[in-house]
């Protein structure tokens, strides 16, 4: 079974710049998609951003199209989120997934579409 662990959180001002990274160890040939999801205090978790395993296709929530870029390293097993022009309201924890089932493009964007999940960095934006 794939593991995910998460790392690059942290505090920053309004306006600058985070990147997030996002280990895969053991098996990932099973692999279809790798999002990132965020939930901030007293709310739901969030689709933020995936990128197809094999092929690189990405897909953007609207907040953060524009913002965020999502990136793979298959030889190192490994996905990146850079963020920039970050805002308060992207303060939350964010978490790395790993969709290893069978997966319809039009449910990237669904938590329910991802088996795999790792612990979790925060993410702060002072204002």
């Amino acid at each position: 079974q794939v593991q995910l662990v998460e790392s690059g959180g942290g505090l920053v001002q309004a306006g600058g710049s985070l990147r997030l990274s996002c280990a895969a160890a053991e098996r990932t040939g099973t692999i279809n998609y790798m999002g990132w999801f965020r939930q901030a205090p007293g709310k739901e978790r969030e689709f933020v951003t995936t990128i197809g395993w094999r092929f690189g296709y990405t897909y953007y929530a609207d907040s953060v199209k524009g913002r965020f870029t999502i990136s793979r390293d298959n030889a190192k097993n490994m996905v990146y989120l850079q963020m920039s022009s970050l805002k308060p309201e992207d303060t939350a924890v964010y978490y790395c997934a790993a969709a290893t089932r069978p997966t319809v493009r039009s449910t990237v964007h669904m938590s329910n579409s991802y088996d795999t999940w790792g612990q979790g960095t925060q993410v702060t934006v002072s204002s």
